[in-house]
């Protein structure tokens, strides 16, 4: 039997007052808020040059023409839009429910020093999970076998799963450091958690 995914869409409009916005911006929308996004870019371009990415993802990593001066995000929560302001470097303005709102440097120091801290638990860790996904576009088998290959001072082992789930972690007690491999921003969600990109090699 095949599953059907149909997105759900926001019917709320947005009045905020987007006057703070550069004037060239990308704008950027979780899938729910599709149609609400292609609206507000016909509004906008009247006034502002927009870079369209689309839509966000939480593994997004996106390349931005150097015009680009920030980027407004539509949707709910902070989670996309910290992840943007790390990969960026650009200011990032959430719209939700009609207030405008800028991801603040304290919420972008509070999560690189989360990763140094994770960093240094890794590096005093004896034992290490590996974090394979096996999701179209995450899988990363090659690079998990070459990791556990180059690490020779650390017990490793290689954990594989469609949906990885932090909550698990708790029945790997002897497991004190996981290097992911699938999805950059699961760090995001745990302090024991550091992308395999983090390791020096």
């Amino acid at each position: 039997m095949k599953t059907l995914f149909i997105p759900a869409y926001k019917k709320t409009e947005f009045n905020a007052d987007l006057s703070k916005l550069p004037k060239n911006i990308a704008v950027a929308y979780s899938i729910q808020y599709k149609e609400l996004a292609e609206n507000l870019i016909k509004k906008l371009s009247k006034t502002h040059t927009i870079y369209n990415m689309g839509q966000v993802l939480g593994c997004s990593s996106p390349k931005l023409s150097k015009s680009v001066k920030a980027i407004l995000l539509i949707g709910n929560g902070r989670f996309h839009a910290i992840n943007l302001a790390l990969s960026t470097k650009l200011p990032i303005y959430i719209l939700e429910e009609n207030k405008l709102s800028l991801i603040s440097k304290q919420e972008i120091e509070h999560l690189e020093q989360k990763r140094k801290s994770a960093y240094v638990n890794f590096l005093n860790s004896d034992k290490i999970g590996i974090l394979i996904s096996t999701k179209p576009g995450q899988q990363n088998m090659k690079t998990a076998i070459n990791i556990k290959k180059a690490i020779k001072n650390k017990k490793s082992y290689l954990f594989i799963a469609n949906e990885i789930n932090v909550n698990e972690f708790e029945n790997f007690n002897e497991i004190q450091s996981w290097v992911n491999t699938a999805c950059p921003r699961m760090d995001m969600n745990s302090n024991k958690i550091i992308n395999y990109k983090q390791i020096k090699n």
